[in-house]
């Protein structure tokens, strides 16, 4: 039997990389999803390349406007949300102390801490006693990775944010989890010099970048009644960088 069968599932930031390789492999474990991306057209893109029982809406997860027309949206169509995987994100390392600009700053805490907040908050009433909440983070939030500061500082904002949550709504049965990914082989990862890969390819103790279809499954596992008694949990999906 498909782990999500019959199952509604919102995925924010699921144009491309993680989140769209989350939504696929939720449809194929019989889940209807719901993905939600800033482009139209990456949105459309994304919808066809699943192919069924998906939903696009267009969203930015930083504009409170934009997440309550998703909230109706997911209200209209399925009348609740089983699993939420707050996917959507930015990523920076470029900002060292001392060049941090009030725009960099605002934009990764608007998306990373304020976007998964009001996300959650805004779909909670939605949301299924016994439901999985899925919070997109990082392993930047426990290294010190030089240029990271804000971008690792709001993931760990997140990390903190299912502790409590999942405190908060453990009378309803709803678990919130965090996936961790390390260096994944994203778009991202084409702007990257050779050398530059080879380092971190190096840096990573099984000798590779992970893929989003790895993030895919770990999502999947907390998504599922596999991870029944997994709350206030952060999986790390890095190759061993940050635990070894």
């Amino acid at each position: 039997m498909p782990k999500l069968d019959g199952k509604v599932a919102v995925i924010t930031g699921a144009t491309s990389g993680m989140g769209l390789a989350t939504a696929k492999l939720f449809v194929a474990e019989g889940a209807d999803v719901l993905i939600t991306g800033r482009d139209r057209r990456r949105l459309d893109e994304a919808v066809a390349s699943i192919g069924h029982n998906v939903t696009g809406v267009q969203a930015d997860s930083g504009n409170l406007d934009d997440l309550a027309r998703l909230a109706e949206t997911v209200r209209e169509r399925h009348g609740r949300v089983d699993v939420l995987f707050a996917s959507a994100g930015l990523g920076s390392v470029s900002d060292p102390l001392g060049s941090i600009t009030p725009d960099t700053f605002d934009a990764l805490v608007g998306v990373n801490f304020r976007g998964t907040v009001f996300t959650v908050q805004y779909l909670l009433p939605l949301m299924s006693d016994g439901a999985s909440i899925i919070l997109n983070g990082t392993t930047s939030a426990t290294k010190g990775i030089p240029g990271a500061g804000v971008y690792s500082a709001s993931k760990a904002a997140v990390r903190s944010l299912a502790r409590t949550w999942a405190a908060e709504l453990k009378v309803r049965g709803i678990r919130v989890n965090v996936v961790s990914p390390g260096s994944i082989d994203t778009a991202l990862f084409s702007t990257v010099s050779p050398e530059i890969r080879e380092q971190i390819t190096a840096a990573i103790p099984l000798g590779r970048l992970g893929s989003s279809e790895e993030i895919g499954a770990a999502a999947l596992f907390l998504a599922s009644a596999d991870a029944s008694f997994i709350t206030g949990a952060n999986l790390v999906v890095d190759g061993g960088f940050s635990q070894i």
